[in-house]
């Protein structure tokens, strides 16, 4: 299994941070966006999977946004 890639392990050039700057919301994925409002993983499991999993769950941010705290309690580090 191959550790999961951090946003620091990233070219300048592909960071959601960076992206943004340089070519505004409209260039980032969802799951960049998200990425950078969570702005770390967890142990075993990056920032980018992490927001994925939230998006495929919750059926996008029209679904994440009005989730209830309890719903998002359900995934670790919420």
């Amino acid at each position: 299994m191959t550790e999961p890639v951090s946003i620091q392990q990233l070219p300048l050039d592909m960071r959601p941070r960076e992206k943004l700057l340089k070519h505004g919301a409209s260039a980032l994925t969802d799951t960049e966006l998200l990425a950078l409002f969570l702005r770390t993983g967890i142990k075993g499991k990056s920032v980018f999977v992490m927001s994925q999993e939230l998006l495929d769950r919750f059926k996008g941010f029209s679904g994440l946004i009005p989730a209830s705290a309890a719903a998002l309690q359900t995934f670790k580090r919420m």
